[in-house]
């Protein structure tokens, strides 16, 4: 029979094993070890018993006295709850609930009763919920604006082909006045950077189907190398270093050309004086990111790299966000990035970034290769 109080309060104490039970002196030296206790820090009642209980907290914890800190709360207010990391034996790490309560006789401290929990579990899970939900509101948030790109983007096309046709026309009757042959000029560039704009929008909004064909990427290259030296200041050098026997991909050539327009123009904003470009090609083998098997495929790697001052990580994470951008009010859309992994994803594509602040930043589009002899590599 358990008519023993004391006897009863052991068993009590020693049959709970998700809680660590123990007691503190009024210094915070352990008296006593549950089972439980064991079973959560790793920690023998021979290891521990004796020894002070900041031994279970994180280094910079104990260095900012967080240990005597909540035996003085438990003290002043006769309890304290808190949450953080705390340390096994094994030196790994685990979220812990914590309650400390004093224990008082006649008025006087004679230590604390320190009840864990160990809520790793449960912590995580939290973060993933809260991760989840954050991304299905971003999820949302673009959707919202894909649609109102993909109707504005529309729009905008049809008053930019009726402006282009306007300008046309007047061309042909005003060739003779030079002042307003270069107005027109002026007003035909225009028309055609914001054609330019609402392909990216369209291109962002996953709106614009592309017309995807063969393409031999150092075919295009080569021809498209000296309007992209055009583009870049005076100071900025354009160079391409080109594999050889490519197999080909199967792409849009406009929107590839759209894409590494905006790449070069971002390298060459970035480029100090007297920096070069280099636009290069290879084949390589990598894992596909969407599939569920660990078979690689063959990728064809079209890479703009800078010698520029590079992105800081916070910027990087950000760069591909739809309208973010580092640049002055109407000096960048922010869609540049955004255009270039739209598209590449909608080739079956991906993109990767390398950047270091200080050094540079390379840009590399992974497109499909048609032709795959290594596939079952």
């Amino acid at each position: 029979m358990l008519t023993d109080p004391s006897r009863q309060l052991r068993l009590l104490i020693d049959s709970v094993r998700d809680h660590a039970l123990y007691l503190l002196d009024p210094e915070g030296m352990v008296c006593s070890w549950n089972p439980g206790a064991e079973r959560i820090k790793g920690y023998s009642a021979d290891e521990v018993v004796g020894t002070h209980f900041g031994r279970f907290y994180l280094p910079a914890d104990r260095e900012a006295g967080e240990p005597l800190r909540l035996l003085r709360l438990a003290a002043q207010h006769g309890h304290v709850a808190s949450e953080g990391w705390r340390v096994r034996r094994d030196g790994s790490s685990f979220r812990a609930s914590v309650v400390i309560e004093p224990v008082m006789e006649a008025g006087e401290l004679l230590g604390f009763v320190k009840i864990t929990r160990d809520i790793t579990e449960q912590w995580q899970a939290q973060r993933l919920l809260r991760d989840a939900q954050r991304a299905l509101r971003h999820t949302q948030q673009f959707e919202t604006v894909g649609r109102l790109s993909r109707g504005l983007s529309h729009e905008f096309n049809n008053l930019l082909t009726t402006i282009g046709n306007a300008l046309d026309l007047l061309s042909l009757r005003v060739a003779s006045d030079v002042r307003a042959s270069e107005l027109l000029d002026a007003a035909q560039a225009a028309t055609d950077r914001g054609a330019l704009l609402t392909r990216q929008l369209l291109a962002f909004s996953t709106g614009q189907t592309l017309i995807r064909e063969p393409v031999d990427i150092n075919t295009l290259l080569q021809q498209w190398l000296p309007d992209l030296q055009r583009t870049c200041p005076a100071h900025v050098v354009l160079e391409a270093s080109l594999a050889p026997g490519l197999p080909q991909v199967s792409t849009d050539a406009m929107q590839l050309q759209t894409a590494l327009a905006n790449l070069v123009a971002n390298a060459a904003e970035a480029t100090l004086e007297g920096g070069r470009i280099l636009i290069g090609t290879a084949l390589e083998h990598r894992l596909d990111p969407d599939a569920d098997t660990a078979l690689q495929r063959g990728y064809v790697t079209l890479s703009v790299c800078d010698e520029g001052h590079g992105m800081a990580a916070e910027i990087a994470e950000r760069a591909t966000e739809p309208f973010f951008t580092t640049k002055d009010i109407g000096k960048g859309s922010g869609l540049g990035l955004s255009q270039v992994f739209g598209f590449t994803t909608q080739s079956g594509g991906f993109v990767d970034v390398s950047t270091t602040p200080g050094v540079g930043t390379t840009v590399s589009l992974l497109l499909p290769a048609i032709e795959d002899p290594a596939h079952d590599r």
